[in-house]
């Protein structure tokens, strides 16, 4: 072999070693440990049990199992939010609630490929639900939880209110889903499209525009939802204020101490399979203002004041139209679609607030 070869040999030899010691290192920062707490009320799980038949995901989290428990249904439908968690460390809603982080049947850390998917219906989260709710009031000796959904899990915490009001002392909905129509859509526009102008971007511009179809009437419907939040990210308004899809939601998933490489590497299959279950046909075009008019328990809203992935304006208008014994509309600054963990201070307060309020009625 001639020194040039040599040469490719070794800066091989030396590619490949720094690639493996990069997923060692990987490996190492990837525990699947969540935070816990010295007190002796104090609560840290992470667990996967069997549900009417399916694999479901809890993390619990709770500095004293004598708070009001908070059953807290993730987004997507089908993404796990305690990457957020993990990351945003001075969020510390498990000092005034048992936090109970629920990944229900197959997705997140509750993944199975071979779990049979047709089986993902509303009807059966709802059911999941009822037992989950159930579960937990015998587990912590609680007579009511409150239940909080976030973005996507607004609703199946909705209709579980709903259905269940005797479960619950509260709905609590952060990035409440409230219609996928044509307003939601001209909202978004109008927001990026002020954004990027202001910016002097042409480019996401031409990609805005090419992302939409105008009707006759002057409306705005995206053509594909993916493609539109993804230039929403751009544009500020999505997952994480100001951050990228890459920067906000990617990079905390392959840093997170919370997950296990294998949860890692199961997290984007995951959340992409619930996209192609019975779950996702039966939410296409909904209008909660036209659906679901009133509850029967209190129900309060808390929105991102530049969240345009469930544009706050509409969250607004629903709370007002809603019909409940007890009701409010909470705007969080500095925030968007994740309130909880981009001002963790201001939006704990509300939460807390939120907390005693029902607590004393």
């Amino acid at each position: 072999m001639n020194r040039t070869g040599r040469k490719a040999v070794m800066i091989a030899i030396y590619l490949v070693s720094a690639l493996l010691l990069l997923i060692f290192i990987w490996c190492i920062m990837s525990p699947g440990r969540i935070r816990t707490y010295d007190g002796k009320n104090s609560l840290s799980e992470k667990f996967v049990m069997d549900i009417n038949g399916a694999p479901n995901g809890f993390f619990i989290n709770s500095q004293d199992t004598d708070n009001p428990v908070l059953l807290f249904v993730s987004s997507g439908p089908g993404t796990d939010d305690y990457v957020f968690t993990d990351k945003y460390k001075d969020m510390k809603l498990e000092e005034d609630f048992t936090v109970v982080y629920w990944d229900y049947r197959d997705m997140g850390i509750a993944y199975d490929k071979s779990f049979d998917t047709d089986t993902i219906t509303l009807r059966n989260i709802l059911e999941d639900t009822e037992a989950v709710t159930e579960y937990l009031k015998t587990r912590f000796g609680k007579d009511r939880i409150f239940i909080m959904g976030f973005s996507g899990g607004t609703h199946i915490a909705l209709q579980a209110a709903r259905e269940h009001p005797e479960n619950y002392h509260a709905l609590i909905n952060m990035a409440q889903a409230v219609t996928d129509g044509p307003e939601r859509d001209a909202l978004m526009y109008d927001f990026m499209k002020r954004i990027f102008e202001d910016r002097g971007d042409r480019a996401s511009l031409t990609k805005l525009e090419e992302s939409v179809e105008k009707t006759e009437d002057g409306g705005i419907v995206c053509k594909d939802w993916y493609d539109y939040v993804a230039l929403l990210h751009k544009a500020g308004g999505g997952t994480i204020k100001d951050r990228s899809e890459f920067e906000g939601i990617v990079l905390p998933i392959l840093f997170a101490r919370c997950y296990t490489v294998k949860e890692k590497l199961q997290y984007v299959p995951a959340m992409k399979m619930y996209r192609r279950t019975p779950l996702a046909e039966e939410l296409d075009g909904f209008d909660y203002r036209v659906s679901v008019r009133s509850l029967e328990i209190p129900v309060y809203f808390i929105s991102g004041e530049s969240d345009y992935n469930c544009p706050w304006k509409l969250v607004e208008e629903y709370c007002d139209i809603i019909d409940a014994p007890d009701k409010g509309f909470y705007l969080i600054s500095d925030s968007a679609h994740s309130p909880l963990w981009e001002n963790p201070s201001a939006t704990c307060d509300v939460l807390r607030q939120i907390k005693e309020s029902v607590a004393n009625e």
